[in-house]
């Protein structure tokens, strides 16, 4: 953790905690205080993961995006336990969003903790008509009040500077009142919590939770509404470009076919720019060219080319030249043209606009759009987006959603790798494939929230302005999550083609290939080979991904192979976390099951083909499994068609 001399005598030693609602800027203040970066996104669920870093002799603390402290969602447990230990709480508001930002504000105040409040985008503000009276509200708050604009880097040194200012508020007379009957030994942050209705804090005192949720949300409203009519004056503007662009992203005959070409264009840049142009000079030319003829230079250097070191080093199965070609030469340029269109799409706010869109969708896979974003997070790491299955409101839509991840979602190196092989196979082979797999997830959603006691819960969530992209920090987050991978992926793929290796030079790998002939061969219709992509593909999806075209197939071959491959079971990095979610019961029968299932799937495409092949002589094979997958799917959707009915939404 890097330090910065703080020059505050009077916060030497102190936890500060930096809360707030989704989007408000909480990072950039965290960056700014410590000097470590951490991911800056205009995206729910960025901060789930706790940061913590060092300002001088202080320990900084960033927490998730939360409406307030409590335990009724994972980001809220996590951010109330943290805030129970705050010496100082920094609490940034979003300035546009008032209103809503303040009902947290006065929370932390109730809780007794000093607090300093970032009033932060005042800029957007000011292009909303918005004038906030930064004296007025600090007053009646009773704690200082910053004003800042966090990404221009406006008001951070004065916040930095002002931390020593941060104080006990206004605290509501209704929260002091209840207190009073509580035992002394509580802490005036656990009174509150207690006095809300926290059964855990109720629980660690051994005695009752309070009733007094309604009685005190209302009486924080009710001062919330206060503080609005005595501070903020608002002018009716026009509606931007950013409004009117947001409600045509949310509405389905508009929000639909701006998602469609959101799509293609993501495909051009990283399925067709970068996974041809890109990856064919570095893959083709510096490695291939360059890299590996060096390499088997250098090594024949000290090794006989017929031995057996040789044939480990820069063999079929070279722990150098196929690590190092395969890391750098064929996943480095995907994963960060992938990582970039990710970044893009989360600094300008336009993911959780998807997450509204395909809320009604999702609803009837057991899931709401809220899972969207785990399921967005899985095309860029699986493993990330199981993490990120903490976000969702029941164990019910946890287990969904590991399911369907695991399954159907590839992450962004296999993914890249995809785009790839179906670019040289054509658009027809690249429509059957995204069918396949869309059918696979419609399915296996639909299925589960048949089986699965429950219902799916509604969609909470907040939707940031639309903004431009910061270039700065778009770069920066693509290059940290992109050098991420290759140095979590590098020791991995050289021990992976350190194995393969050893299984080829002893013959060990022939001895499986043959075994699984009845499965390889005979089911799914690949050649005995594909047994060592599979092996690869437990260790790294994306590792056995690229395995699996060393040698020569057919395109219905390859149909084939993608189809099974992308169903296959995850990396051992994220079955691990499944395991670590689910238990390691209901994590291995997961596990076995989504094997099992992807060479189903696979010898049953195999099997279809080869009937319509064998049939069928006057109609394309390709076309005729279009029409299967079709039918399927429609049946499927017609099974999982059930009448709406009324969502009610309780108010606080």
């Amino acid at each position: 953790m890097s330090n910065i001399n703080c020059t505050r005598e009077c916060t030497t030693g102190k936890n500060i905690v930096l809360v707030g609602n989704p989007n408000v800027g909480k990072s950039v203040f965290f960056n700014y205080l410590t000097g470590n970066y951490a991911d800056v996104a205009n995206f729910p669920g960025t901060t789930t993961n706790v940061i913590c870093g060092r300002c001088g002799n202080d320990a900084v603390t960033d927490t998730p995006g939360i409406y307030g402290v409590s335990s009724f969602n994972e980001e809220e447990k996590i951010a109330r336990d943290i805030v129970l230990h705050g010496d100082i709480l920094i609490n940034v508001v979003d300035s546009v969003h008032l209103e809503r930002d303040l009902f947290l504000t006065q929370q932390l105040i109730d809780t007794g903790i000093p607090v300093i409040v970032a009033l932060n985008m005042l800029d957007e503000a000011k292009k909303n008509g918005i004038k906030i009276d930064q004296g007025m509200l600090s007053e009646m708050l009773g704690v200082p009040v910053i004003p800042t604009v966090a990404v221009g880097g406006q008001g951070l040194k004065e916040l930095k500077e002002a931390l020593c200012q941060a104080r006990v508020g206004s605290i509501l007379p209704l929260v002091l009142e209840k207190m009073e009957p509580l035992p002394a030994n509580i802490r005036q942050p656990e009174k509150l919590l207690i006095l809300e209705g926290d059964i855990y804090i109720a629980d660690k005192h051994n005695i009752s939770p309070g009733e007094y949720r309604e009685a005190i949300y209302s009486a924080r409203r009710q001062r919330v509404n206060e503080l609005v009519s005595m501070c903020i004056m608002e002018t009716r503007i026009k509606d931007s470009l950013g409004a009117t662009l947001s409600r045509l992203m949310i509405q389905p005959l508009t929000g639909i076919p701006l998602l469609a070409l959101t799509l293609w264009a993501v495909y051009q840049l990283v399925g067709v720019f970068v996974a041809q142009t890109v990856v064919a000079f570095t893959e083709e030319i510096v490695m291939g060219e360059y890299f590996e003829p060096a390499a088997r230079e250098l090594v024949s250097v000290f090794f006989s080319v017929d031995s057996n070191i040789y044939e480990l080093l820069v063999g079929h199965f070279g722990v150098i030249t196929m690590t190092v070609t395969y890391l750098i030469g064929l996943l480095l340029p995907l994963v960060l043209g992938f990582n970039l269109i990710l970044a893009l799409l989360e600094d300008t706010g336009y993911l959780p606009r998807i997450a509204t869109l395909l809320d009604r969708a999702l609803t009837s896979l057991g899931l709401n759009g809220q899972a969207v974003i785990p399921l967005v997070l899985g095309l860029g790491c699986v493993t990330m987006a199981l993490m990120s299955t903490r976000l969702l409101g029941s164990e019910r839509e946890r287990r969904i959603a590991i399911v369907i991840l695991a399954l159907t979602v590839p992450c962004s190196a296999q993914l890249a790798i995809i785009a790839t092989m179906l670019a040289g196979l054509g658009a027809g082979f690249a429509i059957v494939y995204g069918l396949i797999i869309f059918s696979v997830f419609i399915a296996g959603g639909v299925i589960m929230n048949k089986i699965i006691p429950g219902q799916s819960s509604h969609l909470w969530i907040d939707l940031p302005p639309l903004r431009l992209p910061r270039v700065l920090n778009v770069l920066r987050k693509t290059w940290n999550k992109s050098r991420d991978f290759i140095v979590e992926a590098a020791p991995i793929f050289a021990l992976g083609a350190l194995c393969l290796g050893l299984l080829d030079i002893s013959g060990a790998l022939a001895a499986i290939e043959n075994t699984l002939v009845p499965l390889t061969v005979h089911w799914l219709g690949l050649p005995k080979e594909a047994a060592g992509g599979f092996i690869m593909g437990v260790i790294r999806r994306e590792f056995g991904t690229a395995g699996l075209f060393t040698f020569p197939m057919s395109d219905i071959q390859k149909l084939v192979a993608l189809t099974t491959i992308t169903l296959f079971v995850p990396c051992i990095a994220s079955v691990m976390v499944i395991f670590k979610e689910r238990g390691w019961r209901e994590g291995l029968v997961m596990w076995l099951s989504i094997m099992v299932v992807a060479f189903a799937i696979g010898g049953i495409i195999n099997q279809l083909l080869k009937l319509f092949i064998d049939f069928v002589p006057f109609a394309s094979p390709i076309t005729m499994l279009a029409g299967v997958i079709l039918l399927f799917l429609a049946l499927i959707l017609g099974w999982s068609w059930e009448k709406p009915e009324p969502k009610i939404f309780k108010s606080m």
